[in-house]
């Protein structure tokens, strides 16, 4: 009898382990970050370029290229606008211009209409990713505002995507991608301003340096946290701390028109 309990104790243990390890290991990823994933998987990038960063030659256009997602405020003024670009290929008012369609129909390249081909869901994502990537919302204090543009000359955002906002991938990393900086996983790695400053310093935090499980996870991933503890400046750290807290207080939930 106290043989067959045991075995149901250490069943019950094991399966417990194998849900928790489960969660911990389940992606946990912000709407931007899922944008970047959906645009990656429905072609954007052929014409925008990787990330929307550079966009291809479009002959005919007067601009003469496809604009890059950096440009967005030149061709979207708002959310809802950037929602009608993906959605239907263009906003009411430029479709209502019979400048823009005879410019467009000039032109060699035309954005597709995605609104029959993607989810609700999936369509906001794709919003948050192209806000994000043209650096709205900005902030507007002026320490998180200087703490973004030094982490821009550091480079940090080389890994953390533009403006720490999304999750490359890392194999071999503990979730398999870089944390963003305003995503669910940055508080298991960051806990206070001590450990990041310990972080940016000394490219690890001390509590994952005392883990060997930590550790091990650490340094089989490719792409590691240096340290910056030569490169900083002072004030570096207040302001870009100041930074990491505007972007985790942002909104989470974008409400549809906003």
């Amino acid at each position: 009898m106290m043989r067959r309990l045991l075995v149901l104790i250490s069943a019950a243990t094991l399966v417990a382990a194998f849900f928790v390890a489960a969660s911990l290991l389940r992606p946990r990823l912000t709407p931007a970050e899922r944008g970047r994933r959906v645009a990656e998987a429905n072609g954007c990038y052929s014409c925008h370029g990787a990330e929307g960063a550079k966009g291809i030659s479009n002959p005919g256009r007067a601009d003469r290229t496809v604009p890059s997602f950096g440009a967005l405020m030149m061709y979207a003024k708002n959310r809802d606008q950037v929602r009608e670009w993906i959605r239907d290929g263009v906003t009411k008012a430029r479709s209502e211009s019979k400048t823009w369609r005879a410019e467009r129909a000039r032109g060699t390249l035309r954005m597709p209409a995605y609104g029959k081909r993607l989810t609700g869901r999936e369509i906001e994502d794709l919003v948050d990713f192209v806000l994000a990537v043209a650096g709205e919302p900005a902030p507007d204090d002026s320490l998180a505002a200087a703490g973004l543009e030094r982490a821009t000359q550091l480079g940090c955002f080389g890994c953390h995507g533009a403006g720490a906002r999304f999750a490359r991938p890392n194999p071999g990393s503990f979730k398999g991608y870089v944390p963003p900086w305003d995503g669910p996983d940055f508080p298991d790695l960051v806990r206070d301003r001590a450990e990041f400053d310990e972080w940016v310093e000394e490219g690890v935090s001390r509590r994952f340096a005392a883990n060997p499980i930590a550790t091990y996870l650490l340094r089989r991933a490719p792409l590691r946290m240096p340290a910056y503890r030569k490169q900083l400046q002072p004030g570096d750290l207040n302001s870009m701390w100041a930074y990491v807290l505007w972007l985790r207080g942002l909104p989470k939930i974008t409400p549809m028109g906003a």
